[in-house]
C-alpha cells in the first residue's frame, strides 16, 4: 500500500497536496484497494462551485460497491480532471497524480493544515 510523504490525508481516505495554494484532491491508495475495480466515476463538483468541507463531490462506482468522494476543504472548484470519467481505471493504477478527481482554491489554510500526515493515516488504515 502507498501511502506518499508530503500528502494530508482524510479519515475518508481522499488525499490532499497543495501546491502554489490550490489542494490536489483524489482518493489514497488505501480506498482504491478497498473499493475494487473502478468502473465509473461521477465528480458532481462543478467549475467555480463554492464547497464545504465535508461535502459530497463525487461518488465512486466499483465492482463491489458505490462509495461517495468528500471535499477535504473548503473552497472553490478550480478545475476537475475530466480525463478520469474516459478511463476511471488510472484511480485503481495511478491514484496520486493520473487519479487526481478535482483541485480547490481553499478558503482557510487552516483546515488543511488540520488533515492527517501520512504517519497518522498510516496508523488509521493499519499500515
Amino acid at each position: 500500500m502507498n501511502i506518499p510523504e508530503g500528502l494530508k490525508y482524510t479519515k475518508e481516505h481522499e488525499w490532499v497536496k497543495e501546491e502554489n495554494g490550490i489542494c490536489l484532491v483524489g482518493i489514497t491508495d488505501y480506498a482504491q484497494g478497498e473499493l475494487g475495480d473502478i468502473i465509473y466515476l461521477d465528480v458532481t463538483a462543478e467549475l467555480g462551485a463554492e464547497v464545504k468541507q465535508g461535502d459530497v463531490v463525487g461518488s465512486i462506482e466499483a465492482i463491489k460497491t458505490v462509495s461517495e468522494v468528500f471535499s477535504p476543504v473548503s473552497g472553490k472548484i478550480v478545475e476537475v480532471n475530466t480525463a478520469i470519467n474516459d478511463n476511471p481505471s488510472v484511480v485503481n493504477t495511478d491514484p496520486y497524480v493520473g487519479g487526481w478527481m478535482l483541485k480547490i482554491e481553499p478558503a482557510s489554510a487552516g483546515e488543511f493544515s488540520s488533515l492527517m500526515d501520512s504517519a497518522s493515516y498510516k496508523t488509521l488504515v493499519g499500515a
